[in-house]
């Protein structure tokens, strides 16, 4: 619909499409039958939470693009993940702010977290939403980073903090150095738990096989280049690595070892098994 040149006619048609885009979003989410919370505007204190905060600072004022801004430190929210509005109680204040912006009004800059490639607001929720419906793409704010344990990006979801909580504590218990990290991957947070005691269980064997202690860093390292990318490299050789990640089939492969050595058997059926 064009506007009509009149400010106040136009924030409110502006209202209109942005609550009609929401409804249909979430009827063509279900369509292509999308998990429930794809569009759930993301809460800044539990992905915190999930990711583990290692500190924070202060960037200043930047340009930022408005499809980077997908949570919010606010707990009522009112807003889906692309900031459409979800309730009319927000229509007195979002058209007033929509009005002052097509009257040409200065706008403060909004203030944000930013985790990763992802930023929260923490004030002006209303203006990023005004903003993204009147087709802006980028808008002023003030930026703090806060920097986390795990990384992240923009793809991130409510149902995935559980499996970045759990991963999280893995790290904690097996510090890997950076550029081991990127190789572990699973899909089942409870894995990660599972993973964590047989690398401390293989630590502890090391340490009694060379009779010295070390250090969980220590044992981390050595756990991924003695034990951990050997065997990946050996599955992988084989073709024994399908459509499960490299870290899945080892510990498949894993389970398999402790049952050989609880049976005490090694023979072509074994190997049959595996593959």
């Amino acid at each position: 619909m064009p506007d009509t040149g009149f400010p106040t006619q136009d924030a409110r048609a502006d209202f209109a499409r942005a609550r009609r885009s929401r409804v249909l979003a979430r009827v063509a989410a279900r369509l292509r039958r999308e998990p429930s919370d794809v569009d759930m505007i993301l809460p800044f204190d539990e992905v915190v939470e999930a990711l583990g905060r290692r500190g924070e600072r202060r960037l200043g004022l930047q340009v930022i693009p408005l499809d980077s801004i997908v949570g919010t430190v606010d707990r009522r929210r009112g807003f889906d993940r692309s900031f459409r509005p979800t309730s009319r109680r927000l229509r007195q204040r979002w058209e007033r702010i929509a009005r002052a912006q097509r009257q040409g009004e200065a706008m403060p800059p909004i203030e944000v977290y930013r985790i990763g490639d992802m930023h929260f607001v923490k004030d002006g929720h209303h203006r990023v939403s005004v903003a993204r419906a009147q087709g802006r793409r980028e808008i002023d704010a003030y930026v703090t980073e806060v920097l986390t344990e795990v990384d992240s990006d923009r793809g991130l979801r409510p149902s995935d903090l559980p499996l970045k909580s759990h991963q999280r504590v893995f790290y904690e218990r097996v510090p890997l150095p950076p550029e081991a990290r990127g190789r572990i991957s699973l899909s089942d947070p409870w894995d990660y738990a599972e993973l964590a005691e047989s690398v401390e269980a293989w630590g502890f064997r090391a340490i009694q096989h060379f009779g010295e202690l070390m250090t969980r860093d220590q044992v981390a390292e050595a756990w991924f280049h003695q034990e951990y990318e050997p065997i990946v490299a050996t599955l992988r050789e084989a073709g024994m690595i399908g459509e499960e990640t490299e870290t899945e089939a080892y510990m498949r492969i894993i389970g398999e070892r402790y049952l050989l050595l609880r049976t005490h058997r090694w023979d072509d059926s074994v190997l049959e098994r595996l593959r």
